[in-house]
Formats: structure tokens, sequence, C-alpha cells
């Protein structure tokens, strides 16, 4: 139990709670409001309900789901290689990669975890890149801490080969390379956006196929920024199809039976990690992706 000191007169409750818990962050202490953690004078306030001094406050905190080690789930993982030193998994579109806002269960973290135990002593369950959400495709998994670490190595050398299909907005006339720095949107903070501020990215892609109003490329990558492929081609007109954050409305609507990016991870290639015998796995896209580059090809015919 404690008591609004005077001084806190006329605030509100969580800022006069964040001043007597300062150990905790004012978004952590809202949260408990709104939970109804908190109690003043033994009843339920609202986060903005002002406080005057010398009422009696009761905080029951409340774990973190970030602050909850994650628990192995039985969740089916399409393997593609395993040996003692690393997995490579085909990943489905709608499965999370790691726990994070709003996904504290049911990510391939937990799958991994069921799969291979020994993966709760390597940070990270061994996950060393990682694919959105709605992304299709290969990702590779280091099972131990020192395979973990010649990874991460690679990728910062930037020798790990990765290689997506893209279906994108408009006609893409030739092959190019998209060369922009990323950062974090200016105004929309859950968004990624070509900025000086950001950090190196480059893209280079390939055209493949003309299919009518859209283009079916290969992306392949220099360098792995947040949201990097998608980014770059919305920075050059060239949305991908299906794209909830970086397309506009009307191309969502233009194709209403495709419900995500139109993005693959075909193609990945590394330097074993014990042996470093040169290892590369390419995966077909699963049939959503598929079906639609049927419908686009027999629009066109």
């Amino acid at each position: 139990m404690m008591e609004i000191p005077v001084a806190s007169a006329g605030q509100r409750l969580d800022q006069a709670l964040a001043a007597l818990l300062p150990d905790y962050s004012r978004s952590r202490i809202q949260d408990w409001i709104k939970h109804e953690r908190v109690t003043v004078n033994g009843r339920f306030l609202g986060v903005k309900d002002k406080v005057w001094g010398g009422e009696k406050v009761q905080v029951l905190p409340e774990t973190h789901p970030a602050e909850v080690p994650a628990m192995p789930e039985d969740i089916a993982l399409a393997i593609v290689y395993e040996d003692d030193a690393l997995l490579v998994v085909n990943k489905p579109a709608g499965l999370v990669v790691h726990p994070g806002s709003g996904n504290w269960q049911g990510t391939m973290l937990n799958a991994l975890l069921h799969h291979a135990p020994q993966l709760a002593g390597v940070p990270r369950a061994g996950i060393v890149h990682r694919l959105d959400k709605d992304t299709s495709g290969l990702l590779v998994v280091a099972k131990t801490l020192t395979a973990q670490t010649n990874l991460v190595r690679q990728l910062q050398a930037r020798s790990v080969k990765r290689e997506y299909l893209a279906v994108a907005h408009g006609l893409i006339a030739q092959d190019g390379k998209v060369d922009a720095r990323i950062g974090r949107h200016p105004s929309q903070r859950t968004k990624m956006a070509v900025v000086h501020s950001g950090r190196e990215a480059v893209t280079h892609y390939t055209v493949l196929e003309h299919l009518g109003r859209y283009t079916l490329i290969r992306c392949v990558l220099e360098t792995g920024r947040t949201h990097q492929i998608r980014v770059h081609l919305q920075s050059i007109g060239h949305a991908l199809v299906g794209d909830p954050v970086y397309g506009r409305a009307s191309q969502i609507a233009a194709l209403p039976d495709f419900k995500r990016q139109a993005l693959h991870a075909t193609r990945l290639g590394l330097l074993h990690p014990v042996s470093g015998v040169h290892l590369e796995w390419q995966v077909e896209p699963p049939a959503d992706f598929q079906a639609l580059l049927d419908h686009l090809r027999m629009e066109i015919t």
C-alpha cells in the first residue's frame, strides 16, 4: 500500500504512479491501470483521472508477456534440412517467427523449442534472421551457440544468399537495384520507410515475367533490413501485390482474394558453420502464391 504525496496533487493517476514507481515505465503502469491492477482508496480509476494527495494506492504488478520465458508448443514445422548444427525451415505465411506484441504464443520460436528442446540454451532459440509474418519461405536456424555466432558473422559479411520471388504492381521494364537507406517512418512508427537517417539497404531485382499490369520479379538482398523488399519496391512505385501496409487500398481491392504480400523466400545459400561446405536450398512458392500467378496468367491469355 502506498500513499499519493501532496506534491502530486492535480496530476493524472499514471503520472503520480510513475513518480512513485520509477523502476517501471509509464506504459507499463498505464496497462496495470487499464487492467484493474491498481486501486485508489479501494476503487478502480482511469489513467487520466486526477489525484489530489493522501489517497491510498494498492498496485498488483502484472508480469509482462515479454518477461515470461517462451514455452515449447507442438506446432508443425516444414523442415527442409537438419543436422547437429543447423536446420532450415520452409515457413508458411501467417506464422510469426519470434514472440512480440500481440503474438506471445504460437510462433516459430515456440515450435522450435518443441522440436529441438536444446534450443532453449541458444539465444532466440537459434533464430538469426526473420521473415515477416505473411512472407513464406526459407529461414535458417542455428542449433548451437557456435553455429549461431558463425551464421551471424556470415550475415554481417553479406555472404548469405537470400533470394525471393515477388509479384509487384505495375510494369517493371528492366532489371535494377534499389540502394536506399531504410529506417522508421517519421510519423507512422510501426512502418519503415526510405529515410536519409536510416541504415544502408540494397536490393537487386530481376524481371522474370510480365503479367499484364503486374510483374513477377526475383529479389536478392545484400542487406536484411525490416520490410526491406516491401519498402524498396514501394519507393520505386511498384508495391507488392496484397501488401496491407505499403500498398494502396485500391491496389488491395484489385486482387481481393490474395490476402497477404506476394513475397516468398525461395532460395537460401550459406557456408555450413562447422564443415565450411557451401549449401543451398530452394523451395517453390506455396499454393496461394502459385494460384495468384495462375490467375494473372489467365487474365492475359
